[in-house]
């Protein structure tokens, strides 16, 4: 694994930070949404299709290049695909800049660092001991706030 040592530790979330979740939803077709009853998450496969978030692959690559840069994902327990499908959508996406840096856990607060970018507090997010940077919110509505005020940091 390629550690960046002197560099700050910067986990990102995928859902609703780095992928857009809600891009994906739109394209379910009745019948699969009726099949799962609404659950979203539970849907094999719709991990992997999701577009990026606007700024979202630009933002990432420039903040890997100042920071020792991590994806901290969460994956629902109901759905084993989603495990894989968040590998297959950082690999084409993210490709070289995110080898071997996905990690999968419902318990964001274990992780040792020094920023989440996360929107939302849930899955231990607002227990980060760290400091948890709230993607979506007023704040940093977008990737060109949290690069900002990310890269005066560093």
């Amino acid at each position: 694994m390629n550690i960046r040592p002197n560099k700050k530790i910067l986990y990102i979330d995928m859902d609703g930070v780095l992928a857009d979740f809600d891009s994906e939803i739109a394209k379910i077709d009745a019948g699969t949404l009726k099949k799962y009853d609404g659950n979203f998450c539970s849907i094999p496969g719709i991990f992997s299709k999701m577009s990026p978030m606007p700024g979202a692959i630009e933002a990432y690559e420039k903040l890997s290049q100042k920071f020792d840069t991590y994806i901290l994902s969460a994956a629902p327990w109901d759905n084993p695909s989603a495990w894989s499908d968040k590998l297959q959508w950082v690999k084409k996406h993210l490709g070289e800049a995110a080898y071997k840096r996905l990690i999968i856990t419902c318990h964001k607060n274990l992780n040792k660092g020094d920023y989440l970018i996360d929107d939302t507090n849930k899955n231990g997010a607002g227990k980060f001991a760290g400091e948890l940077i709230l993607f979506g919110s007023d704040k940093f509505s977008n990737w060109k706030s949290v690069l900002e005020y990310l890269l005066k940091k560093e």
